[in-house]
């Protein structure tokens, strides 16, 4: 790792986020620098991506996620996605993007309609993302899922187009809640935005359990690192 200037990373807080520290360590551990961000901020600092951490922002009222979008912060993560920065949501994160429609598809209760925490293992369908640059299309990684509502959906109509797309970037091997085509991640037709239900902050440590959730952030520093011309 460099001695040098860390890509600077934005995690966003929303009030009931609870992984927003531990994403900054993670990022941290993997040699960038988190920048915290509150939901009320209207701007965004001088950043390389942007994460939107797992939680349950405004207690999930109404929907998970759906009023978090309009929290004042995701019009400049709106306008940073749409300048082609990368961002990441992991779980609430997802589920926020695709209630601010920068994902395709929905989030809905577990098929089990119960509360899910346990590992889960998650193929690797695209590498051409600056989330999963450092993967190789197949590869499975162990990381562990934490959710009530994370059994994404798309009508037959919109799974096809983004299956057409290649917008399909994770896939459960052990679907645990009931996700349409098994889907654990999609990204949007740009390739720059991706949400995921699986936590990757939480297996970046083999003492955690799993290191494989490092690949997933490491190819994100590394794309952070790129944007702002970083030396490496």
């Amino acid at each position: 790792m460099s001695d040098g200037p860390r890509p600077k990373i934005a995690v966003v807080t929303f009030p009931g986020s609870n992984d927003d520290r531990d994403m900054c360590w993670a990022l941290g551990s993997l040699g960038a620098e988190a920048v915290p961000v509150w939901h009320a901020d209207e701007e965004l600092p001088a950043v390389g991506a942007v994460v939107l951490p797992g939680g349950f922002s405004y207690g999930d009222y109404l929907r998970c996620g759906a009023i978090a979008r309009f929290a004042p912060i995701m019009k400049a993560v709106a306008a940073f996605a749409a300048d082609g920065g990368p961002v990441l949501g992991t779980c609430n994160g997802f589920q926020i993007l695709c209630e601010a429609g920068l994902l395709p598809g929905i989030l809905r209760p577990n098929s089990s309609l119960r509360f899910i925490c346990r590992d889960t293992t998650i193929r690797v369908e695209q590498i051409d993302t600056p989330f999963t640059s450092r993967c190789k299309p197949g590869y499975l990684l162990r990381i562990p899922i934490k959710h009530g509502e994370g059994a994404w959906f798309a009508d037959p109509e919109l799974l096809a187009e983004v299956e057409a797309n290649g917008q399909v970037v994770l896939r459960y091997t052990d679907n645990p809640n009931g996700a349409v085509a098994d889907v654990a991640g999609v990204c949007n037709a740009a390739r720059n935005v991706m949400g995921l239900m699986p936590h990757p902050e939480h297996a970046v440590d083999p003492l955690l359990g799993s290191g494989d959730g490092a690949l997933i952030l490491a190819s994100l520093v590394e794309a952070a690192t790129a944007r702002l011309g970083v030396p490496a």
